[in-house]
């Protein structure tokens, strides 16, 4: 549907249905301009070409921005994976890089907002990234852990194996999620802050050697191959904070949810959580803890006390679908999940509301590989190219802008509050990360005109 002005982006309740997979990859090529054999997301592909592991993304979603509140259906079967060609072109502008989308209202009106800067070094496909202050910290499968302080290329350091999945930070430790399935922790030297140095892995030897000795701590991952259960033994793909109760989550490849105790690197405790690959966890709120996979579920777990030690508990499955699940994001302020998928659309849930579908956002043509939240902002990083900016106002979704500028998959994104913001002005700093060796740095505000206002301007 369009607005009376020819608007491509609003919000609507309850109209909109959810096209069934195999329609998806037979579209209408008016509506989606796009070959026929390019259904992949980009960086599932590339991630799956390394490991083995054969995947595949449907063509995408309805054209247009939309917001639809039409509860979703379940279902449960396995999705029909399959690998094909990721460096295919874009179905949006064929324009360079540098230049901004054509519905991105950060124009000449809009000054202050818009593209910053784009932070490119020639050594891998940026996979991850994660920032704190002044510093930004990106991983690539370069096996680098590349350092920028305030925008500017400030130091680097390598690990032995491993691309860098995924990196997160608590205080003056940076942990780093690898291919070869070990999560490395590193921090900088206080006399050369440019010198970081690896101060341990998960988990620590001392605990590996200790639970080797035990035949209970062992698990059978393969016919006749047994591995301890503390120990990750395919690529961690997804690692998450709770900063409260000093917990870091990490979610792998190997189908299992494990939890560490940050202060003495600890295993806690290691769960068996889905039929298939782990792509997402997410730290969220009330003691819960939220996990997608492949298998197209996302599960809800609660932190319980068991005496003196702690157990996440299956309390809930929010989705079971065809398409895998390939992000989640947590707003802790308005207590709203959300989760991207392979079929280009993002759900999410309300706590306010028990939990309960809140509804679909569409404005992506490809796979959804990352999500990020800031303040009333959901933003969703696409193997399209392009970034989608909603506004949440209550439970109705705006679509603010459409970011396009990267030549790749847009794989991680990261958010900081603006210095410059206020309340009456709420500004962020975008990073998105990209299968095209780039970083790009965008300033967005949380006043500006969504899509369709700006048709009208």
């Amino acid at each position: 549907m369009r607005n009376e002005k020819g608007g491509t982006a609003f919000a609507e309740r309850g109209s909109i249905r959810r096209a069934k997979f195999g329609t998806l990859l037979n579209s209408d090529p008016n509506i989606f301009p796009t070959p026929n054999n390019d259904v992949a997301s980009a960086a599932i592909v590339a991630d799956n070409y390394s490991s083995g592991r054969d995947s595949s993304a449907s063509s995408g979603s309805p054209g247009g921005y939309y917001y639809d509140s039409t509860p979703r259906s379940s279902n449960a079967a396995a999705s029909p994976y399959r690998m094909s060609p990721w460096n295919q072109s874009s179905p949006y502008t064929k324009s360079p890089w540098i230049q901004p989308s054509p519905l991105n209202p950060f124009d000449d009106r809009f000054s202050k907002n818009g593209l910053i800067r784009s932070l490119v070094r020639e050594e891998g496909h940026i996979y991850s990234l994660a920032a704190a202050g002044d510093l930004l910290y990106t991983g690539s499968d370069s096996k680098n852990i590349r350092v920028w302080k305030n925008l500017k290329e400030f130091s680097g350091f390598k690990s032995n194996s491993g691309l860098v999945k995924a990196i997160v930070i608590s205080g003056e430790k940076i942990f780093t999620g690898h291919q070869d399935g070990k999560i490395r922790i590193w921090k900088a030297s206080m006399k050369n802050p440019e010198v970081h140095k690896r101060i341990g892995s998960l988990p620590t030897i001392k605990d590996f050697m200790k639970s080797s000795f035990n035949p209970k701590n062992y698990v059978e991952v393969r016919r006749h191959r047994n591995v301890l259960r503390i120990k990750h033994f395919d690529a961690v793909s997804c690692l998450s904070l709770n900063e409260d109760q000093g917990l870091l989550y990490s979610g792998s490849w190997d189908k299992t949810l494990k939890v560490w105790r940050i202060s003495d690197s600890k295993c806690l405790e290691s769960i068996n959580a889905h039929d298939d690959a782990v792509n997402s966890v997410a730290a969220g709120f009330e003691g819960l803890v939220f996990t997608g996979s492949a298998d197209g579920t996302v599960k809800v777990w609660r932190r319980e006390l068991h005496g003196t030690h702690t157990k996440h508990a299956l309390v809930q499955t929010l989705l079971k679908q065809e398409n895998a699940v390939t992000a989640l994001a947590v707003n802790q302020t308005s207590a709203v999940i959300y989760c991207g998928s392979s079929d280009g659309l993002v759900n999410f849930w309300e706590r306010e509301k028990h939990l309960n579908h809140g509804g679909v956002l569409r404005g992506h043509k490809k796979a959804v590989l990352c999500l990020a939240t800031a303040g009333n902002l959901v933003f969703s990083g696409s193997a399209d190219k392009s970034i989608c900016v909603w506004r949440r106002d209550g439970g109705i979704h705006t679509c603010l802008s459409v970011l396009t500028g990267h030549t790749g998959p847009v794989k991680c994104l990261g958010v900081e509050e603006d210095e410059e913001s206020s309340k009456r002005n709420q500004r962020w700093i975008v990073y998105s990360g990209s299968l095209d060796k780039s970083v790009k740095v965008w300033r967005v505000s949380e006043q500006a005109p969504d899509l369709r206002q700006m048709q009208g301007m």
